[in-house]
């Protein structure tokens, strides 16, 4: 153990019993203890014990933990603080402008356990919920944490879209060659990247040397595939390939192994036929093209073969904003702005959904608000229509599955979405029981979120997606796809499922501010993946047909 180590676990002991709230006199000591260490000019391995004891800021119990480390290489406390402490708090020590103290707040006030749930506590506004985080150390913790998780590698779609696009045209550019064009997972619409790939006329040795000279590392070389990692942590792929193969390339590194495989073994594809688009490769075997994003299952080439794909859904086809929230309860923006902002992007309605009284950490509504704020509703509807705001709440399921309003306050509503936010770490048992009873209450309208998860960040709690999904068609419950880029959620995979019972989906973007409506395009970009269309999807309803759903809700309810 060198004394860089030993003062490096006394600052984390340190800093980690801050986060518990152990007595700051201790925490403290820890601190300087570290801080002494380091500044010592021998090893302390290389003393003797006594020698140890008689460093000055060096006490009995410091001085025990010292002579703990150099013998087992260990400090059993810290070993203990840390099994008690979750990893995502660990990590939390890493992102600039969070220290002990206010991690300890996230964790034990918020209710925070990891990097990506701070991160969307941020999109919600939260943090400056609490002592000692204002608006502008909510961005800048934001920021701190973006910058930290650009280190590791994966990257949401969303994330990394914009830096794909601008990589393209610079590589056009500099190459003057109109041939890359980006494949694999980006343009399968994936909801996670872990790299970006382009298939190219440009020899592989020219684009290996054009990116090791300007200090990107060369991590793959092999036959006619390169990948490259810069500065920006990101993966970077081409399959260099000469002109007469460049659409049979784009199309096999555009499909899934298990749809290439199905392709290969029912239709088969000619490697050195010199196609002249990638279309041309449907068209020449009588096959209905398939768009990369549904290049996923064996099962769509059957559809493709007897011209039965679906229309797929275009962010054009939405028609209202379902699920948003104001400055009611989380939000950015007053609910007039949020009105507005939808009436300004073509929108038909807006269906405010703020947080219920359960949700304290967001500023839910207790129902003397909620029927203060079904009195602004009313006023704005009077004067924007034919523009109309729903009265709808996103209200949390408790742990035994019930609403957290009375039905005389749940019977106001005009949609009602009932979403898990607390208590997240359950068994399939537990998380079914609570998703079923909440399906099975006559006010639910749509579950939202299904699972909870955020993509790179939390996995959902586990559930039966099927005995959900056969729930909601029993119960006339709506699914929701929840367009926020970390959620995602339901997960596509699981789409085609409810859409064989005529379970309705809904794209929702859970936005907590006018840049939040943005987020639908990420909702349809998943959506396609599945096929979904827009007859098939709640928010692409118009206004008429969206009243008639809710005077079908009230109904239901009895």
């Amino acid at each position: 153990m060198t004394n860089d180590a030993i003062a490096d676990n006394f600052s984390l002991l340190g800093k980690l019993m801050d986060i518990h709230g152990e007595n700051s006199f201790k925490t403290k000591s820890y601190g300087i203890a570290a801080f002494t260490i380091e500044k010592l000019p021998a090893e302390l391995s290389e003393m003797p014990q006594d020698k140890i004891f008689g460093i000055r800021g060096i006490g009995d119990a410091i001085g025990k933990k010292i002579v703990e480390q150099i013998e087992t290489g260990k400090l059993a406390l810290l070993d203990e603080y840390i099994s008690n402490t979750p990893p995502g708090i660990l990590e939390m020590l890493s992102i600039k402008g969070i220290g002990p103290k206010k991690i300890s707040t996230i964790w034990k006030e918020l209710g925070v356990e990891t990097l990506g749930e701070l991160l969307y506590a941020c999109d919600e506004n939260r943090l400056t919920l609490y002592k000692g985080f204002g608006e502008k150390t909510q961005q800048s913790i934001k920021e701190s944490i973006l910058f930290y998780m650009s280190s590791q590698g994966s990257y949401l779609y969303q994330q990394i879209e914009n830096f794909a696009i601008n990589v393209e045209a610079k590589l056009k550019a500099f190459f003057k060659n109109p041939q890359f064009y980006i494949t694999g997972q980006f343009r399968r619409q994936m909801e996670v990247i872990d790299k970006l790939d382009w298939v190219t006329t440009t020899p592989k040795d020219t684009i290996v040397s054009f990116f090791t000279g300007n200090g990107y590392k060369l991590v793959d070389n092999e036959g006619n595939y390169a990948s490259v990692v810069g500065p920006e942590n990101a993966t970077l792929g081409f399959y260099s390939v000469k002109p007469e193969a460049i659409y049979s390339k784009l199309f096999a590194t555009s499909s899934s192994e298990e749809f290439l495989n199905e392709w290969n073994t029912t239709v088969g594809l000619d490697e050195n036929k010199n196609y002249s688009s990638e279309e041309e490769i449907f068209s020449a075997n009588n096959i209905t093209y398939i768009p990369p994003c549904l290049r996923e299952d064996a099962a769509v080439i059957a559809q493709a073969k007897a011209d039965k794909l679906p229309t797929l859904i275009q962010v054009k086809d939405i028609k209202g904003i379902i699920h948003s929230h104001s400055k009611w309860s989380d939000g950015n923006n007053t609910l007039e702005e949020m009105a507005k902002a939808a009436i300004d992007k073509g929108y038909e309605y807006l269906v405010i959904s703020d947080h219920s009284k359960t949700a304290f950490y967001a500023q839910g509504l207790s129902v003397e608000r909620v029927l203060a704020q079904h009195e602004q509703i009313d006023e704005l509807n009077a004067t924007l229509a034919p523009f109309k705001i729903f009265k709808s709440i996103e209200s949390d399921i408790l742990n035994d599955g019930s609403l957290d309003y009375d039905s005389d306050i749940l019977s106001k509503f005009d949609v009602v979405i009932a979403s898990v936010h607390s208590n997240l770490k359950m068994a399939e048992e537990k998380a079914m029981i609570r998703l079923l009873n909440a399906i099975e209450n006559s006010y639910t309208s749509i579950l939202g979120h299904m699972t909870g998860r955020l993509l790179l960040s939390r996995n959902g709690y586990p559930v039966d997606h099927l005995k959900i999904i056969d729930a909601c068609a029993a119960n006339n419950v709506v699914i929701e796809l929840n367009a926020h880029p970390r959620r995602l959620d339901i997960d596509w995979r699981w789409i085609k499922a409810a859409l064989d019972k005529n379970v309705l989906i809904s794209i929702n973007p859970d936005a907590h501010s006018i840049e939040g409506y943005n987020d639908c395009r990420y909702g349809v970009l998943a959506a396609q993946k599945a096929g979904l269309t827009a007859t098939q999807n709640l928010s692409s309803y118009s206004l008429p047909q969206f009243e008639a759903y809710v005077a079908e809700q009230k109904k239901k309810r009895g």
